[in-house]
């Protein structure tokens, strides 16, 4: 498990461990108590299958947090628990201190929850700058037939968001396919474009669902500085999903590791990378002598 390949951390980050918090590049102390979302004692069943059981974890304020595991694991299933696509059988998930029963994706979103998927979900047939338009549509406060109509304060809103929408162009360095139909575009832009919609929600806690996935190193390279960029310059809390340990390493302050649906191990890459129970979930035990 090696981590070597990618150096797009500052080398002040803490690996000292768990209850101290971890520094920020910038410089911010991400306090062990500051807990945006709890996850507990969380189990989650299709039938007799168990897709995931007993989970707990929280996810930090300001945090870059990994969720990795074998195929099979239990992590995308772990992060459509925390994004209201399924509902667990058992256990309680807390966000911003209060519980949050029976909750679906759309009250999600109104609440501060972007999402992207492992398989780009973009309207095919519309520009990247419409695509990412309508990550605003929740915050769009005027009436249908004002919106038809584009007139008045239906106008001025559409052009205070679009304005937002440009930033966020321009943020992603993706000024010149604004106008390109997403579904003409290689497929590392398309990812870039999702995560431009995800952002035009002004999300606190965005996740990532393999953002990395299908990409050659160079975009691997792009994409994981501009994850990077979105917890820096926008203060944004990021769960992510990801199969590149060279990736999870570098970028996370914190990883779980979840296997058959069972959390395995909880703390720093450092402490992960090293932690035995990971290794024989990745390569297998060792053989008896």
């Amino acid at each position: 498990m090696n981590s070597g390949r990618y150096s797009l951390r500052s080398s002040g980050r803490n690996d000292d461990g768990e209850g101290h918090g971890a520094t920020r590049p910038g410089g911010r102390d991400i306090a062990a108590g500051d807990v945006l979302l709890a996850v507990e004692d969380v189990s989650l069943a299709f039938g007799g299958v168990k897709a995931v059981t007993g989970v707990s974890f929280d996810i930090r304020k300001g945090e870059i947090r990994a969720i990795i595991g074998p195929n099979g694991a239990g992590k995308t299933s772990m992060l459509n628990v925390i994004n209201g696509f399924y509902q667990p059988q058992r256990g309680r998930i807390t966000f911003r201190g209060r519980p949050r029963p029976h909750m679906r994706p759309y009250e999600a979103a109104l609440g501060g929850i972007a999402r992207t998927f492992q398989n780009v979900a973009l309207f095919k047939g519309m520009t990247a700058l419409d695509n990412i338009m309508a990550g605003r549509t929740l915050m769009m406060r005027r009436g249908l037939l004002w919106q038809l109509l584009r007139l008045g304060p239906a106008l001025t809103e559409e052009t205070h968001h679009r304005h937002r929408v440009e930033e966020i162009i321009d943020f992603l360095k993706i000024q010149h396919i604004r106008k390109v139909q997403v579904g003409k575009l290689p497929y590392g832009l398309q990812k870039r474009v999702e995560l431009g919609r995800a952002l035009a929600m002004e999300p606190d806690l965005l996740l990532l669902d393999e953002p990395m996935a299908g990409m050659n190193l160079e975009e691997k390279e792009e994409m994981s500085r501009f994850i990077l960029d979105v917890n820096n310059h926008y203060g944004t809390t990021i769960a992510l999903i990801e199969h590149d340990m060279g990736v999870v390493m570098d970028l996370s302050d914190r990883v779980v590791v979840l296997d058959h649906g069972i959390k395995i191990a909880d703390g720093t890459p450092a402490e992960v990378q090293g932690n035995q129970a990971v290794i024989e979930a990745y390569l297998g035990p060792e053989p008896s002598r």
